[in-house]
């Protein structure tokens, strides 16, 4: 159907919707049944049968197999008719498998959990009433409101549009934003980009507002269209499994040689060839850790669903990894940092009715159900003020219809409304103060239209800073009447009559203050970016810890004074940016990573995502936070609070070190196995072990306790002041001098078990068991001895019950 050929009212009529109230929930409830949810079908998803097949695609145990096989022949070939080891090797493999894809199943369900938690919403008019509903709920035929930062999520006809533009780069490859428009498109056949009177899901709003009527939804989008064409899509691997693969195939190689080296000194000393074979295959199994990806992905999914119920919404695993290395969290203040719940508690105006009234008319402050104010803090803060002062938007509507609005811009830092009065018009501007007044040439005082003078800019200077010292936030307020519509904005917001001040607070969050000492202590620098006056930001800052005795603050505007190198080698004097653009945000985090730091940004707006595409880790806010700042960031915070990225920091801290406490441990008892086998055999001995001995040592004394140390309990603090990352590997060389220290002692332990058992017992079978029993406990004591860095006695051993 061409609904962009169509006018409003045929589309209106033709989709059977209302463009006052919407669609009405019954109505909803049969259309959900005829046309399904609005989502996107994945993919190519492999089935269970593929998953647990998929378990046996590995290297190592295809030679498992291999020698599962060759022992099962051998023996029927020799007549003997045992087939324990191939029974057992079989086993084994698919014990394992099962294991592997129970964890990989497991994994998956968590993280579709959380891709539903983090799932899109939409704000639609049904029954008369704004509403905001998951985007997979929107029906053919619902009323939408968009807004600047959100995306789009099904197609849609637009009714209304006021200085909308729409980002289309993943649909139609135009990488600047389409100014929208309402008029019907005269022509039969169009590309996408000419479409101005549609949206399609999959882009995003820039800039302004408006409505439109969804025209299509799920897999009839445009955006469904091209997914039906998508065929593969690729599981992320993180940082972290890179190593760990890197570092298994650099061990699995060594292991490798050592075994073939092991099968030739067991031929040169005429032990049996087919013994030596199957210990040595047995060997290279338990000596390569091949699970150690898999093992990373259950701690992290694991991690991922610890970190859910303290309302920390992971997108992305990597983030859980980088989380546990952040040493720099740059913080929004509104929101984040404080409650986001505004309101007014101090006014500077010669007219105070006057003030309540144009505060009311110029807000975007939508009525939801039960007569709930809908919108964001500072508008419903702002309305609320009115509202107790006598003046509601729709009375005051009466008497100054709606014309048209200029919508706040990040840049600008202003927003205003055009009226109807009478046969002229009334434009109404708030905004920053330190923006509105350069354009204000006159002020009102009396009833009187006055001129402004450089005195009275200083009285109302004065009474800014009064209110910004007690980390008030300052609104202005600005009028002027005008014969005709300026056609340009700037013209719009341009000499103005200067009307009052308001001064409003948004408390600190009672978590914050801890949640700031614990960073410090962790020696995590939190800063403060806001686009707030510099006092209002200071005396938050001061209130919360943040501006520490010797901290600075400076404003965007001195930001474009310092070179980005200057910046680079004096970031760590300041604690507070305040008046900041999107690209100071961005100069501030490229300043901290140009030194090294690991840095973490918050952000709620379309004007963050830059920043947080640019931070190694990016936190957006749940509640406040625009779908366009939730889809560049890796983590979202369901509560917008602050002291949920710092829980998040100490739970990625803990399970960054548990992954290295389960890789160590595996290593280290891998490296003592291989010392067992080999050095026994360059003493003279036998093999000390059964090749199903060892198979029994991997999968049993290897493998529970690295899980189970994965799910040690994270510490309570975040003391560790040098939780560094080493880049350059896993592990740093002290370690690795320590894992192989461990593991020739470790397997040093099974030699002299084994050479007791032959000298004291003469006898193969108790010395084999002698050894494999010192083994399997002696890794079994070893994981005690990784699960901390103090002194066994020093340490709770029962708090992982694991």
């Amino acid at each position: 159907m061409k609904f962009y050929s169509m006018n409003i009212k045929e589309t209106e009529v033709k989709l059977k919707t209302d463009l006052k109230n919407g669609l009405n929930e019954t109505e909803v409830e049969k259309r959900l049944i005829e046309n399904g949810l609005n989502e996107i079908k994945e993919q190519n998803k492999k089935s269970n049968l593929k998953k647990f097949l998929a378990q046996f695609n590995d290297f190592m145990v295809i030679i498992l197999l291999i020698a599962g096989l060759i022992s099962f022949f051998t023996s029927l070939l020799q007549g003997e008719k045992d087939f324990l080891d191939t029974i057992i090797i079989i086993f084994i493999v698919v014990l394992n498998a099962f294991l592997s894809f129970f964890q990989e199943n497991k994994a998956e369900k968590a993280l579709q959990a959380l891709k539903n938690m983090s799932a899109p919403k939409s704000t639609v008019i049904r029954d008369g009433f704004v509403k905001k509903i998951d985007s997979k709920n929107l029906v053919i035929g619902d009323l939408i409101i968009i807004k600047s930062g959100d995306y789009i999520s099904a197609d849609a006809r637009i009714v209304e549009s006021l200085d909308l533009k729409i980002e289309e780069a993943n649909l139609t490859g135009e990488s600047l934003p389409i100014e929208k428009t309402t008029i019907a498109l005269n022509l039969k056949n169009t590309s996408l980009g000419e479409r101005k009177n549609m949206v399609y899901a999959g882009s995003c709003v820039v800039n302004g507002r408006g409505k439109a009527i969804v025209v299509a939804t799920g897999m009839e989008t445009e955006m469904g269209k091209i997914a039906n064409m998508l065929i593969n899509t690729n599981n992320e691997q993180t940082n972290l499994q890179k190593k760990l693969a890197q570092t298994g195939k650099i061990l699995g190689l060594g292991a490798l040689l050592i075994c073939v080296l092991i099968f030739f000194i067991g031929i040169l000393k005429k032990l049996p060839p087919f013994e030596m074979f199957m210990t040595s295959i047995s060997l290279a199994v338990a000596a390569i850790p091949e699970g150690l990806p898999a093992i990373v992905t259950i701690m992290l999914a694991i991690g991922v669903e610890r970190m859910v119920k303290k309302n920390a919404i992971i997108r992305r695993l990597p983030a859980v990894e980088a989380l546990g290395t952040a040493t720099v969290i740059c913080s929004d203040k509104t929101g984040t940092l404080t409650q986001n719940k505004m309101k007014v508690v101090k006014e500077y105006s010669y007219d105070k009715k006057l003030l309540c009234k144009y505060l009311a008319l110029c807000n975007n402050v939508e009525l939801g159900e039960n007569n709930e104010l809908m919108g964001e803090p500072t508008e419903i803060g702002l309305l609320e003020f009115a509202i107790k002062n006598g003046f509601s938007k729709e009375n005051s509507s009466l008497e100054l219809p709606y014309v048209f609005e200029v919508p706040f811009d990040s840049k600008r830092k202003l927003m205003s409304t055009i009226h109807k009065d009478n046969e002229n018009y009334k434009i109404i501007t708030k905004g920053a103060l330190d923006v509105l007044l350069d354009r204000c040439k006159f002020y009102y005082q009396n009833n009187e239209i006055l001129i402004l003078t450089q005195n009275k800019k200083n009285e109302i200077l004065n009474k800014n800073a009064e209110m910004t010292k007690n980390a008030l936030r300052v609104l202005a307020v600005a009028f002027k009447n005008e014969l005709k519509i300026p056609l340009n904005d700037e013209k719009i917001e341009q000499d103005l009559i200067f009307l009052g001040i308001v001064g409003m607070i948004d408390p600190p969050k009672k978590e914050v203050f801890q949640a700031v000492k614990d960073c410090k202590i962790a020696g995590i620098k939190p800063v403060m970016i806001t686009g707030d006056h510099i006092e209002t930001a200071k005396a938050i800052g001061k209130k919360i810890g943040i501006l520490s005795e010797n901290g600075l603050a400076i404003t965007g505007a001195e930001l474009d004074l310092i070179s980005p190198e200057n910046l680079k080698n004096n970031i760590y004097k300041y604690d507070i940016f305040a008046r900041v653009t999107p690209e100071h945000k961005v100069k501030i985090i490229k300043a901290f990573k140009d030194n090294g730091e690991i840095v973490a940004m918050t952000g709620d707006g379309i004007n963050d995502a830059p920043a947080l595409k640019n931070a190694d880790i990016g936190c957006s806010m749940g509640i406040m936070g625009t779908d366009v700042a939730k889809g560049a960031s890796d983590i979202i915070l369901a509560d917008d609070n602050f002291s949920t990225i710092v829980y998040a920091i100490k739970e990625g801290r803990g399970i960054y070190k548990n992954i290295k406490k389960s890789v160590h441990f595996l290593l280290s008892s891998n490296i003592g196995e291989i010392v067992t086998i080999l050095f026994a055999l360059l003493f003279g001995f036998s093999s000390p072990l059964a090749p199903i001995q060892l198979l029994w040592i991997n999968l049993i004394t290897d493998s529970f306790p690295a899980i189970a140390l994965g799910l040690e309990p994270t510490e309570n603090n975040l003391s560790n002041k040098n939780f560094k990352n080493n880049e350059k590997g896993l592990f740093s060389k002290e370690k690795w001098i320590t894992i192989l220290l461990e593991g020739f002692l470790i397997g040093f332990l099974g030699i002299i078990a084994y050479a007791i058992g032959i000298t004291y017992f003469k006898n193969n079978l108790v010395a084999s068991t002698m050894t494999f029993t010192t083994l399997s406990i002696s890794q079994l004591l070893h994981s005690f001895n990784i699960k901390s860095e103090k002194s066994i006695f020093k340490t709770n051993i029962f708090n992982n019950i694991y």
